[in-house]
C-alpha cells in the first residue's frame, strides 16, 4: 500500500476546509478480520474482569472498563496502545490505505504518535464530549491527523462519530474549567456548534481522518450493534512533541512514510498544558466535567 495516492485534489481541498476526510476501503478485508478478532478475544477476557487491568508503558491499565461492566455483559471500552499486544494492530497502524492520505496532506514524511481502541459495546452508555485532540498533546505545529478506523458498521444510531466542520480552523478552546481538566470544552462552546454537526458513519473497514484541533464529540450506543474504532495518530516528521505522549508506546516517533529529517518546524499558537490522565483512558478525565464545582472553603 505504500506511497500511492488515495485523495483526491479536490478531497484535500475539502478536508482543509473542513478538518476531515471519509476513506472508504482504509483496511484490506483480511486486516479487518484479523483486527476484529484481536478485539473480541479481548472483549471475552475481559469478562473475568472487575476492574480495569493490564499494564502499559505509563503504569496504568491497558483495558479500560466501563463502570457498568459485567461479565454476562461485558463493556470494554478502551485499549490502551493495541499495538504493543497485536502484530495485527501494529502491522496496521504501519501500513493501509488512510496512511497514504495522511501522507497527501502532511507528508511527505510522516511519524506515528500513539494508538488507542475506542469501543462502545450495544447498548453502552459510554459518550465522549466535544473536544479537540490538540488540547490533550501540544507539539511544535499543529500537522497532526488522527485516523479512525471502522472495525464495525458505523450507523447513526450506535455512537458514530460527530465532527463540528471547520472548527479546526477557530480558537484552540479550553479543556481546563474553574482549575479542573476536563478533556472537554465548555457545554457553552459545545452548545455553539451542535446545530453545525455533522455524524460521520460508513461501513467497516473505512475510516476518517480528522484534523488535531477539529471539534468532535460522540453519543451513546443507543443500538442493538456494538461500534469499534481503532484509532491512531500520526504527526508531520518536524513536529514536535512538548509534553509527554498520553498514550505512550515503544513506537511512538517511528518513521511510518518518508524519511527522517532532523528538522523542526514551529506554529503560533497559545494554550494551557494538559493534565497527563492518571486513570486507565481519558474517560474519567472528561466525567470531572459532571462533577459539581466545590463551594468556596468546603
Amino acid at each position: 500500500m505504500s506511497n500511492s495516492r488515495t485523495l483526491t485534489e479536490a478531497q484535500i481541498a475539502s478536508f482543509w476546509s473542513d478538518g476531515y476526510a471519509f476513506v472508504s476501503d482504509a483496511l484490506t478485508t483480511t486486516q479487518l478480520a484479523e483486527l476484529r478478532s484481536d478485539f473480541e478475544g479481548w472483549v471475552e477476557e475481559s469478562r473475568i474482569h472487575s476492574d480495569s487491568y493490564g499494564d502499559t508503558l505509563a503504569n496504568r491499565p491497558r483495558f479500560d472498563l466501563a463502570p457498568d461492566h459485567t461479565a454476562e455483559e461485558p463493556r470494554l471500552r478502551r485499549v490502551a496502545s493495541p499495538i504493543e499486544v497485536s502484530d495485527a494492530y501494529l502491522d496496521a497502524m504501519r501500513d493501509n490505505a488512510a496512511l497514504n492520505a495522511v501522507a497527501q496532506l502532511i507528508g511527505p514524511n510522516v511519524e506515528f504518535n500513539n494508538s488507542k481502541i475506542n469501543a462502545k459495546q450495544p447498548g453502552s452508555a459510554t459518550h465522549v464530549k466535544f473536544h479537540q485532540d490538540f488540547m490533550f498533546q501540544p507539539h511544535t505545529n499543529e500537522d497532526l491527523i488522527t485516523v479512525l478506523f471502522f472495525l464495525d458498521d458505523v450507523t447513526l444510531d450506535n455512537g458514530p462519530l460527530v465532527v463540528a466542520p471547520g472548527t479546526h480552523r477557530e480558537s484552540l478552546f479550553d479543556h481546563w474549567h474553574d482549575g479542573v481538566y476536563t478533556g472537554a470544552v465548555s457545554p457553552e462552546v459545545e452548545s455553539e456548534h451542535l446545530e453545525d454537526t455533522v455524524a460521520v458513519h460508513g461501513p467497516a473497514g473505512s475510516a476518517c481522518l480528522m484534523h488535531t484541533r477539529l471539534l468532535h464529540g460522540s453519543a451513546p450506543n443507543l443500538s442493538d450493534q456494538p461500534r469499534t474504532l481503532f484509532i491512531s495518530e500520526y504527526r508531520a516528521e518536524d513536529s514536535k512533541p512538548l509534553q509527554e505522549n498520553h498514550i505512550p508506546s515503544r513506537y511512538q516517533g517511528e518513521v511510518v512514510r518518508g524519511q527522517r529529517t532532523n528538522r523542526v518546524r514551529c506554529s503560533s499558537y497559545e494554550m494551557e498544558f494538559p493534565e497527563v490522565p492518571s486513570g486507565a483512558s481519558f474517560f474519567s478525565q472528561q466525567a470531572k466535567a459532571d462533577e459539581p464545582v466545590p463551594s468556596p472553603g468546603a
